[in-house]
């Protein structure tokens, strides 16, 4: 690839951010908390839209000097915030491949991703260089270390007039050119590298900020960092939070309702597990949120005390809750009034976008070659999620068997409709920024992803979440799905949360519970958890689904996945609980 000022037919999706700093240079793009003032308020580091253009030109320009070249493969080490976006957007627009790992999935995992995904260049701050250089063999392909100091900042470079008016240059990036690999949590498995091209980039881009009605001018608080690489092609700014991505769970949520006041926030991601804390802080305070416009909620299914308390923090705005997965972002979203009525057969997450198709398919625990092997199913049947569309990524990186269980080709035919090329805008929309027209039917050959969920659709065309696949309980009398499952045992008030898992070998399982009381539930005596069980096997003979759960386990707190903090670890449960003394309920019924 080479190098040369933005075009109008450019697909790198580092284009928007030259294009925003032209239309609102002087908008701030990014606040960096620094401190209080005098007089308790935030006090932030804020850059302009230009600002972080140069900024980003400033980092982009260290990383061609220290000798970074196009197509190379960089990891990406760095804070949250403004080095984040200014690394990311440098790398776009050099035409390197950045590598994201997330730092919380454990040093084993982690190490194995870097050895995996092979990067040439490692881009982070001191402690990231001095662990490649302690765990010398899964870095091997490291030919170039950048630090991240202090590079020079948007406000320095804006003193010089010949960076003033630079031209902005990147590489020629066609829609299918690899953009960047972000890897899997690793909830249900080994964590994959997943492989993102410039135009899925812009897919998602499109679809989120057409689906959320998005403007440029609102102001962002994302909780998830990777989702802040979003705002500079939204024209949003990004107001750095004050909490430990690494913690989700340790989020302070009065410092987060600060800034959100304080800055007039319009949008914020984040997980169920800290809406909810901040949910409870606003309520037992007595505030409310009124500049937020949208709140999404991801990561895993929202309780329906959350949906409830909503209006009640956030008067002028509204919950959602996309559905997706690294591999595929968004595939439907989900308001209150599209889940209504609630179901105990799964939680629902809406209706699938327009552009995207979703089927359920036969659960089978093997590849699946071609679409035209799988067998449909029909509405109300629980069986796998499969969805195609603008966003579904293609492979993950080095792990083709990974690739062959997780993707499915559609060979069909080119018709006239299927085979009109698709292209790129030839000038901005009115928001400013350029986008790919992506068709809404899937081409000849198109790629299908396999959700690993578990999931049904409804007459009204509704998706309904029911599990993961891979954490399903086969007994003799046939599958059990953990959310129908769950969501019956989180009605008892004492439940802070639950976890289905099978003893035994598949086929015939033994179901069982495992429940995380709320803090100052009497579980220390024998009694006590007896009682407890006993009162759990009350709510489980209510439905067909439950009625033959009566063993239950008791733990102090359920291990969760780091990233959104709210992803149960099942299948390590499922290992605890073999040796571990469940309490059998004694109701004969």
């Amino acid at each position: 690839m080479s190098l040369k000022a933005v075009s109008a037919d450019s697909a790198n999706i580092a284009r928007h951010l030259p294009l925003m700093a032209a239309r609102q240079p002087g908008h701030p793009a990014v606040k960096i908390p620094r401190g209080r003032t005098r007089t308790g308020d935030i006090d932030y580091l804020t850059l302009t839209y230009a600002e972080l253009a140069v900024e980003v030109d400033a980092w982009g320009a260290r990383l061609a000097a220290r000798g970074t070249r196009s197509g190379d493969r960089t990891l990406v080490m760095v804070r949250q915030g403004l080095p984040l976006i200014a690394a990311t957007f440098a790398l776009f627009k050099l035409g390197a491949v950045p590598v994201v790992i997330d730092p919380g999935m454990g040093l084993r995992n982690f190490l194995a991703c870097v050895a995996r995904s092979r990067p040439r260049v490692l881009l982070g701050i001191p402690f990231a260089r001095l662990v490649s250089r302690i765990f010398r063999k899964p870095f091997r392909s490291v030919e170039v270390r950048v630090a991240t100091g202090s590079s020079m900042t948007a406000r320095l470079a804006e003193s010089q007039p010949q960076r003033r008016h630079h031209q902005s240059i990147m590489a020629e990036s066609s829609a299918d050119t690899l953009a960047a690999i972000l890897f899997t949590s690793g909830s249900t498995g080994a964590p994959k590298g997943v492989c993102y091209e410039h135009g899925m980039f812009d897919a998602q881009v499109r679809l989120i900020r057409d689906t959320y009605a998005i403007e440029p001018g609102e102001i962002d608080l994302p909780l998830l960092p990777i989702f802040a690489l979003f705002n500079p092609a939204l024209g949003m700014t990004t107001v750095v939070p004050e909490f430990d991505p690494r913690r989700p769970a340790a989020v302070q949520p009065d410092k987060i309702v600060q800034a959100i006041q304080q800055e007039g926030v319009t949008n914020s991601f984040g997980s169920p597990t800290i809406w909810r804390k901040i949910a409870d802080h606003c309520l037992a305070h007595g505030l409310v949120l009124p500049s937020l416009r949208r709140v999404l909620c991801a990561g895993a299914p929202v309780p329906v005390s959350l949906w409830a308390d909503a209006p009640r923090f956030i008067p002028n705005g509204k919950l959602h809750s996309p559905y997706g997965a690294t591999e595929v972002l968004p595939v439907s979203t989900a308001t209150v009034e599209v889940i209504s009525p609630a179901s105990v057969r799964g939680t629902c997450v809406g209706k699938p976008l327009a552009e995207n198709r979703v089927k359920i398919i036969a659960i089978t625990d093997g590849p699946i070659a071609a679409l035209a092997a799988a067998r449909e199913l029909p509405p109300g049947e629980i069986g796998e999620i499969i969805v195609t569309g603008p966003t579904v990524t293609k492979e993950y990186d080095q792990l083709p068997e990974a690739t062959a269980l997780a993707k499915i080709r559609e060979e069909k035919p080119q018709t006239p409709e299927s085979s009109k090329a698709t292209g790129v805008q030839s000038a901005p929309d009115s928001s400013g920024t350029w986008n790919l027209k992506l068709g809404t039917t899937a081409p000849a050959g198109a790629v299908w992803h396999r959700m690993g969920d578990c999931g049904y659709l409804d007459a009204e065309g509704r998706l309904w979440f029911c599990g993961r696949v891979a954490e399903r309980v086969e007994t003799a009398d046939g599958p059990m799905y953990t959310e129908p499952c769950e969501q019956v045992f989180r009605a008892h008030p004492a439940v802070a949360r639950c976890a289905l898992i099978g003893l035994g070998p598949r086929g015939r399982q033994t179901p069982a519970v495992v429940i995380e009381p709320k803090a100052g539930t009497p579980v220390r005596a024998a009694a006590e958890r007896q009682a407890f069980a006993d009162a759990l096997r009350l709510l489980a003979i209510r439905h067909p689904h439950t009625a033959g759960i009566r063993r239950f386990y008791f733990y102090s707190r359920l291990p969760v996945d780091v990233r959104h903090n709210a992803k149960i670890h099942r299948l390590s449960l499922a290992k605890w609980a073999a040796t571990a003394r469940a309490v059998e309920a004694t109701s004969s019924r």
